[in-house]
């Protein structure tokens, strides 16, 4: 797990889908971070104070998996003989450091997985290959959102596939849900110091389709007023989270500004009491890291892997944020460190495998450009995944 952060709301039992091979479904969720007693004070000594809790939080952008990046990772797969068709790793091995690293580390799986033994489908209505699962978790993240405008692209059965995915290999999963129980039961991650650390997720709409009447509940959407977002938040901070982090697919496709629609409802989360931290996807490209009502919002990470025209090379860019929060002595939390990692990668072609790296030159300028697009950010510091 990335961090070492657990679920604090049980998981179901493990899938029924037993169908797909090791390195489809994968093996036991894995364990949460053990515990272990410190050495015994001296007597009469008093233990030192530990100062305020802490909690670090990493997230980047879509991962949308096009055919040409199950193509790369194939390639690689022949090179290194890992995995049983496709290796991930060396597209993301530069990231894993920072996803391992943080306390709480959240994915955003744009795309449904493809059902046991049904292939793999790319645009317009995808189905991602069922290894990713493993992946994910392999990789050091702790959760992942999953409300997009891709959600219903293999309607309700592939959001029961992709849940039953991810809890075998011990992701939550929050924005698509199985039932209406589930969609009431918030996602809360506990992290070693005992932070708890709420997520909930919606998406602007599902590309035209529209879930059934009776299955409401099962994509999370923020045109719905009983899918509001304010009212997730509110159920999660009630349920016990210290930090609660609303996650939105939103926004103009290829549009490195924050349309209307994005500016009122980051006005609307971070005016309220039950949110501390908004984040963005869905654009393509990057859009800026700003504060609305004090509050830090990402309006978009860009893509962290995809595979969109060549003619869009901004859609080949990314960034993924280390923010730290830091409790405060009346109980709330503020980010005390916001930081962007801003990438690149480029386009697959035989013997040119896509690598996720540090974004230098032109993609730099632009991913700089777009996080500063509307400014009222001072304190925002740029990171690099590797040192010069």
């Amino acid at each position: 797990m990335g961090g070492v952060a657990v679920l604090v709301t049980l998981l179901a039992a493990a899938c029924s889908d037993a169908s797909g091979t090791v390195d489809e479904v994968g093996g036991p969720a894995p364990a949460g971070a053990p515990t272990s007693p410190g050495a015994a004070e001296p007597a009469g000594d008093m233990p030192a104070d530990p100062g305020p809790r802490t909690a670090s939080i990493v997230m980047g952008g879509d991962l949308l998996w096009h055919n040409t990046v199950w193509h790369s990772a194939a390639e690689d797969h022949r090179r290194t003989g890992r995995g049983t068709r496709y290796d991930w790793d060396p597209m993301f091995a530069d990231l894993k450091p920072l996803i391992e690293s943080a306390d709480v580390a959240i994915c955003h799986s744009e795309v449904p997985f493809a059902a046991a033994g049904a292939p793999s489908e790319s645009y317009p209505v995808f189905a991602a290959p069922r290894s990713i699962a493993p992946w994910i978790a392999s990789m050091g993240w702790d959760a992942c959102t999953t409300a997009s405008n891709h959600s219903w692209d293999q309607g309700f059965d592939g959001v029961t596939t992709t849940a039953r995915l991810f809890e075998a290999n011990g992701i939550p999963y929050v924005g698509t849900f199985r039932g209406e129980a589930e969609r009431e039961r918030p996602v809360i991650l506990t992290t070693a110091d005992g932070v708890e650390v709420g997520i909930v997720a919606a998406t602007y709409g599902l590309n035209g389709f529209v879930t059934p009447e009776d299955q409401w509940w099962a994509v999370s959407q923020t045109t719905e007023i009983r899918d509001d977002l304010l009212d997730q938040a509110s159920r999660a901070r009630a349920t016990g989270a210290d930090i609660v982090i609303a996650h939105v697919h939103w926004g103009t496709e290829y549009d490195h500004l924050p349309n209307d629609d994005q500016v009122a409802l980051a006005d609307a989360l971070t005016a309220s009491p039950d949110v501390d931290l908004v984040l963005g996807e869905h654009a393509h490209v990057v859009q800026p890291i700003t504060k609305v009502n004090g509050k830090w919002v990402v309006y978009g990470f860009g893509n962290m892997v995809a595979q969109n025209e060549v003619e869009r090379p901004d859609a080949y860019e990314g960034i993924t944020i280390d923010f730290e929060l830091t409790e405060q002595p009346d109980g709330g939390w503020l980010v005390s460190r916001a930081a962007y990692v801003p990438t690149q990668w480029g386009h697959y072609r035989p013997g040119n495998p896509i690598r996720i790296v540090d974004a230098t030159g032109a993609h730099l300028a632009s991913v700089r450009s777009a996080v500063n697009g509307v400014g009222h950010n001072r304190g925002l510091h740029e990171d690099r995944l590797t040192q010069p």
